[in-house]
């Protein structure tokens, strides 16, 4: 599975909350850096070359839905980060998030709880 470009990523969280959708259903839900019809076109059949999206024809025009799952690809993406950036330590992340408090006491608490009650 590829990486896609920040671009295709903002794309595909699009097409994973509508399901489905034609281009200028996917520009109308598109807030900031609005790009031409054509351009986001071209990103989304790019996304259909790489294999993340595929379409239903109704003449000239096309419905896009993905084909890839958000789940796996978030597996794919954090798993790459962490391993990436953290030395694969699961560790590593959550002390970074601690540190820069983007997480709290209770919440570690919380994680902790979902982890003693999966055993």
């Amino acid at each position: 599975m590829q990486k896609l470009t920040n671009k295709e990523e903002e794309i595909m969280q699009i097409l994973w909350k509508l399901k489905k959708a034609f281009v200028k259903e996917v520009l109308a839900e598109i807030t900031e850096d609005q790009p031409h019809y054509n351009t986001l076109s071209t990103i989304i059949r790019n996304l259909e070359e790489k294999g993340f999206v595929s379409h239903h024809a109704f003449g000239n025009t096309h419905q896009y839905f993905p084909i890839v799952k958000m789940e796996d690809y978030r597996k794919r993406f954090m798993s790459t980060a962490i391993d990436n950036y953290f030395n694969s330590s699961y560790k590593n992340l959550v002390s970074f998030f601690a540190e820069e408090d983007k997480i709290s006491a209770e919440e570690l608490r919380e994680i902790l709880a979902i982890i003693e009650n999966k055993k």
